[in-house]
């Protein structure tokens, strides 16, 4: 999940943050691959081949799926929350995005 915070481009600290951010959504999404490709996998999956079925197939796109939706709720629900938070108690950051 990454963070898109509004910020001055033309200041360095900045441009070093939003880099730092961007990195992270990266890192994240690296992440997210890998959990989606063994969970899913390994639940769709039992013997692996030298191919995939019909079965497996539409089980990891759905599995994938859901598993993505998922995700994306938990960080639109985490990201709200920050943003709560930070307004009650007078915080400046101002946040909108999501890593996937």
């Amino acid at each position: 999940m990454s963070f898109n915070i509004i910020s001055n481009p033309s200041d360095p600290k900045s441009q070093i943050m939003d880099q730092i951010r961007q990195e992270a959504a990266v890192n994240n999404a690296r992440a997210l691959i890998s959990k989606v490709n063994g969970h899913c996998f390994d639940k769709c999956v039992p013997s692996p081949g030298t191919s995939l079925s019909g079965r497996e197939e539409r089980c990891l796109s759905a599995c994938m799926e859901k598993y993505i939706a998922t995700w994306n709720l938990v960080s639109r629900t985490y990201i709200a929350q920050v943003q709560k938070s930070a307004g009650q108690s007078g915080g400046g950051a101002v946040m909108d995005g999501l890593g996937v």
